[in-house]
């Protein structure tokens, strides 16, 4: 008994030190896999793993497990209604399970798509200030079964957890809206001097024509930002699913390059494909990837100079492929390139000349990096620029729900 006690006041005391790590980051990815793997420790499991609860959407959907290698799992959504993860959103109850597989509400995607069935399952509501924002749950029991005093245990982790995830949330949208906002001022004060000027009686026709036009570009670049900040905010939050399929890049660079074709004969710009046909089909999210090469294309061709050349490369060997755009453009001062991955930013040599919204590559660096790659520029000034796109090879394939 005097044993027992002992291990609890132990546990207490590294739950203790588990909130002060939680209280230390408002990193929310490293917040969570934290929490995963003091979840695991506290419980004696084999693996932990995050749901988040979207209040707006009522969607539930996987975030983060201590046991996954597979990138393309964050977003999965699990149903409300048919998920034991569900009921314990919608009781907010704890639930202990020893046979997890033979449990009605049990969803077995994930396990599917993981390779590891779940055997055992512990799992808590995460709560604060009475909203629901996700679920923990510990899997596969070590040594014997889930008891009530792992319970007790996750519960308070999980009621740590749900505080630490809220926060780390709050600070990111509002790093975020004031970014946005920030960004609306310029095209705002644009509009609003456009709509004064158009009201003045001594305006002349051909000055009202061009103001009208300036208030329609400064429309669509409004809507060009609040269409790429959703974007970004749904990639950075791991709200957007990953849906992969197998294809051939080969195919998809052909596709862009027919897409981009009419804006580059505008430019004078000549695009090639330096490609291998033998290169094998792989396995990441069409369209995504789609995305950022159309996004790398249309940015090689709008830097680029008059009668310029683009060329589309793509490599393969065991364990990645990769897809480089290279331009013949202005290139990009050394000192700009740790930049050009942050929200918003702009080049400051061409951010008079070029249009754009200065979110394309952080979007596209979250879709490679939720794919577990990585992206690589090269640049020089008056030669041109490169960018490279790393992508793991794949065999999981996470089916359209």
């Amino acid at each position: 008994m005097a044993e027992i006690k002992t291990q609890r006041l132990d546990s207490y005391r590294r739950l203790i030190e588990i909130a002060r790590d939680l209280a230390s980051t408002l990193d929310l990815d490293v917040l969570l896999e934290r929490i995963v793997n003091a979840a695991a420790e506290v419980s004696g499991s084999e693996a932990a793993s995050i749901l988040l609860y979207d209040n707006l959407t009522q969607q539930l959907y996987f975030q983060v497990a201590t046991n996954l290698d597979e990138p393309t799992m964050r977003g999965l959504v699990v149903p409300l209604e048919g998920s034991i993860a569900g009921w314990i959103v919608i009781n907010r109850k704890a639930v202990r399970i020893d046979k997890a597989q033979d449990d009605p509400r049990f969803f077995g995607t994930v396990d599917q798509l993981t390779g590891r069935p779940t055997q055992s399952l512990l799992g808590v509501p995460l709560i604060t200030k009475n909203k629901v924002v996700g679920v923990l749950e510990a899997l596969n029991k070590e040594r014997g079964k889930f008891s009530e005093g792992d319970e007790s245990m996750l519960s308070v982790l999980g009621a740590q957890a749900a505080v630490a995830i809220e926060n780390a949330r709050l600070f990111q949208q509002s790093d975020l809206i004031s970014e946005f906002v920030h960004e609306l001022r310029t095209p705002l004060a644009s509009l609003s001097t456009a709509t004064y000027l158009l009201l003045r009686p001594e305006m002349a026709r051909e000055q009202q024509e061009q103001i009208i036009h300036n208030i329609h570009g400064e429309t669509l670049r409004l809507n060009s930002l609040a269409s790429s900040f959703l974007d970004l905010a749904r990639l950075e939050s791991g709200r957007v699913q990953f849906r992969k399929s197998g294809f051939k890049i080969t195919d998809l660079l052909y596709e862009c390059k027919d897409i981009m074709n009419s804006k580059a004969e505008e430019d004078k710009i000549q695009i090639r494909i330096e490609a291998s046909e033998k290169i094998s089909a792989f396995e990441a999210d069409r369209d995504k990837i789609k995305q950022v090469i159309l996004n790398l294309l249309s940015n090689a061709i709008k830097y680029n100079r008059p009668n310029g050349s683009v060329i589309l490369n793509a490599s393969a060997n065991e364990t990645e492929v990769c897809v480089s755009i290279q331009d013949t453009g202005v290139g990009i001062p050394e000192e700009a390139i740790p930049h050009l991955f942050e929200k918003f930013y702009r080049v400051r040599e061409t951010e008079g000349k070029v249009a754009g919204t200065g979110l394309g590559l952080s979007i596209c660096k979250q879709i490679v990096q939720g794919h577990g790659g990585r992206m690589e520029i090269k640049s020089k000034l008056g030669v041109g620029t490169s960018f490279s796109i790393h992508l793991p090879r794949s065999g999981k394939t996470i089916p359209r729900l």
